[in-house]
């Protein structure tokens, strides 16, 4: 889990997490979970935090039960798709959250 402090540092990522949540028409609860993704991964240098960003959006839906394709993410978080693929189940795994069967 993150510290309140995580989310003030790294304030501009969750603002930009609502931002690409409009885009896609997210829940809240896909933006929570999103939120909580990102914030318990942060990596420390800054140009891997778009693609941790972007791998959190698709697994706060996929967790939300929301279907967004990667591509659909990728292209509204400014990554390539195969940054997502490399990337999500990691963070699911990591985080303890559970993909919905579909």
């Amino acid at each position: 889990m993150y510290r309140a402090r995580d989310q003030v540092d790294n304030e501009e990522w969750v603002e930009a997490i609502e931002t690409i949540g409009d885009r896609l028409d997210l829940s809240e609860t896909a933006r929570s979970r999103a939120t909580d993704v990102f914030l318990s991964n942060v990596p420390e240098k800054d140009r891997s935090k778009r693609a941790v960003l972007a791998a959190s959006v698709y697994v706060g839906a996929l967790v939300a039960g929301e279907r967004h394709s990667q591509s659909a993410v990728a292209e509204a978080t400014d990554v390539s798709r195969l940054t997502i693929q490399q990337r999500w189940k990691t963070l699911l795994e990591e985080t303890g959250f559970d993909a919905p069967d579909w």
